[in-house]
């Protein structure tokens, strides 16, 4: 019996987590009430708050839940790269990971996105770009070498992700490795 009620949780979650997407993809959180939100999900109001607290604490899950999964591919892909985990190896999971989440990364990005997510992320990738490029450059251009990466690769993320018809995960990596490691080519 424990078994079907926790698919009846995940499946709750799963509904009310789409329709936030939804309305966010409209309107500033500030703005969606749960009334609003259980109405489209077809849920009632009460099961809304066994789960979570108000709207915050359903997108904080949503992000929570988002950022467990990026650190364990940074994790497994980023450890030991001289285990044969390439630039581009990182990058096709993390592409793969964003087509999987594609509804809540564009949303999340997108205009009426939460900023502190995209900081969250920017600061998670920037610890990780920063260990590498620190063992290779001065601190001060190792600073500024960061900032550029990461704003880079969020710039290519959001573009990226309202492409109505996007490139593949495997053909994004090999863009992106190709700007990484080979550069833009401008003298």
């Amino acid at each position: 019996m424990a078994e079907k009620t926790d698919r009846r949780i995940r499946r709750t979650k799963a509904i009310l987590s789409r329709s936030l997407i939804q309305l966010m993809e409209e309107k500033e959180i500030r703005d969606i009430s749960v009334k609003e939100l259980t109405d489209l999900a077809d849920i009632n109001r009460g099961t809304f708050y066994l789960h979570y607290n108000d709207i915050y604490d359903l997108l904080a899950q949503m992000e929570d839940e988002l950022f467990v999964e990026f650190n364990e591919i940074l994790d497994r892909t980023m450890k030991d790269r001289s285990g044969g985990h390439s630039a581009k190896a990182v990058l096709v999971e993390i592409f793969y990971f964003l087509e999987r989440h594609r509804e809540l990364a564009k949303m999340m990005t997108g205009p009426h996105g939460d900023f502190s997510f995209v900081n969250r992320l920017k600061n998670l990738v920037g610890k990780r770009i920063y260990g590498i490029l620190s063992s290779k450059h001065g601190d001060c251009e190792c600073l500024y070498m960061e900032a550029f990466v990461i704003a880079g690769c969020v710039g290519v993320i959001e573009a990226w992700l309202k492409q109505p018809k996007p490139a593949a995960p495997e053909e994004m990596a090999a863009i992106c490795s190709n700007i990484l490691t080979e550069g833009l080519g401008l003298e």
